[in-house]
């Protein structure tokens, strides 16, 4: 049995939207690719959208690790985000941003020092 998260489920509004941003997030196509569910695999790690319209915008953050902040940062505006927070520094040079998508979900991204 697996100690991580295994699925994260984005509820959306728009799913060929949210599809092209989440593909761009994560640099892949996705695995499954149905009119009720987009599903990546990312490292052992399934992410799910679900077209179900939900706008509380109240999902699970998730930072994901990257190697250059400002350029995934500039690729994820892009593909349709806002930047929330821009890239800073939270300690021992570990840089932290994140961006919302157009459902309201928060995308965080980190790279390490």
């Amino acid at each position: 049995m697996s100690s991580g998260i295994t699925v994260i489920i984005y509820h959306v509004k728009d799913l060929a939207g949210a599809k092209a941003l989440y593909g761009a997030y994560l640099g892949s196509e996705p695995t499954t690719d149905t009119p009720y569910y987009v599903g990546f695999e990312f490292e052992g790690q399934q992410i799910g959208l679900v077209p179900d319209g939900n706008d509380n915008g109240s999902g699970p953050v998730c930072f994901r690790d990257v190697p250059d902040i400002a350029a995934s940062l500039r690729a994820l505006v892009a593909a349709g985000a806002r930047t929330t927070e821009e890239p800073h520094d939270v300690g021992g040079g570990l840089l932290v941003a994140s961006v919302t998508d157009p459902d309201g979900n928060v995308i965080g991204l980190r790279q390490l020092p």
